[in-house]
């Protein structure tokens, strides 16, 4: 069964403002692959999943046409209200039911949100509407996350697997996808043309505020803030002040760096 965890509008803009874009060695990973698969006349691009619509507009610089799809109206339209590319549309839409005519879509993504789906329905989909030789690429970032700065990254990395770990009891079973590295999602994918790519490692320049509002727009984070709001307002305000007092810096706009590691599962329908 699919899960509907990110449709509150404060939920959205936080998404909007604080996600970032597929890094920039996944993307190789996913342009490698379809480079070859001689995948040299995709047309139509369907990212599943989209929320505001960030990696989205990261395909668009390079396909003709790209359709970014969710289940969430107050995600769809933080993404319709971001600066974008002509070639680019939104639709709201479950990932289960995609709007498309059968064998007439090129490539299909989705970013961090493959696991949120009913997965052997969004399968049927996918083997549905994809054309022959048509691709997919379905990635997550792994939760070994670590941050970076002068000789203290140890203790920052400390701190954040503190809160995550906090925070993992509010978390959804659908989490554990991505804890497996998306072994259920790989398994499940119907071609047998596929492969699961682990070790996709990036950096990401951040600052500690965006830091803290990366947390904010973490499912089981807002399954806490709903249940004790007080308490989830007071964990975000603590962190942050320990890792400004680990750092040794009083700006919450001081730049780390966030290592995080991808996971990715990439298919190739038969002819």
């Amino acid at each position: 069964m699919a899960v509907r965890l990110f449709e509150a509008r404060d939920h959205a803009v936080s998404y909007q403002k604080y996600r970032f874009s597929a890094p920039e060695n996944l993307q190789s990973v996913i342009f490698s692959y379809l480079e070859e698969k001689k995948a040299d006349s995709i047309q139509l691009v369907v990212d599943v999943g989209c929320g505001s619509g960030q990696s989205t507009r990261v395909l668009a610089a390079r396909f003709e046409k790209v359709v970014g799809t969710d289940i969430s109206e107050a995600q769809i339209e933080e993404a319709k209200q971001a600066a974008s590319f002509p070639n680019v549309s939104y639709q709201v839409c479950p990932a289960e039911e995609l709007p498309f005519e059968d064998g007439s879509v090129d490539l299909i993504t989705s970013f961090a949100a493959a696991h949120w789906f009913d997965i052997p329905r969004f399968m049927k989909e996918v083997d549905r509407v994809l054309k022959p030789r048509g691709c997919v690429a379905l990635s997550t970032y792994s939760a070994n996350l670590s941050i970076h700065y002068k000789d203290c990254s140890e203790r920052l990395t400390e701190i954040f697997t503190e809160i995550w770990d906090l925070l993992f009891k509010y978390a959804d079973e659908k989490v554990k996808i991505v804890i497996a590295e998306y072994k259920e999602v790989f398994e499940s994918l119907p071609f047998q043309d596929k492969q699961r790519v682990t070790q996709i490692l990036d950096k990401i320049p951040m600052t500690v505020s965006g830091v803290i509002g990366f947390i904010r727009t973490f499912s089981m984070y807002q399954s806490f803030l709903s249940i004790d709001p007080e308490a989830a307002k007071y964990l975000l305000q603590k962190t942050e002040q320990r890792i400004l007092e680990t750092m040794g810096v009083c700006s919450n706009e001081t730049q780390v760096e966030i290592w995080l590691r991808s996971v990715c599962i990439l298919g190739c329908k038969g002819p």
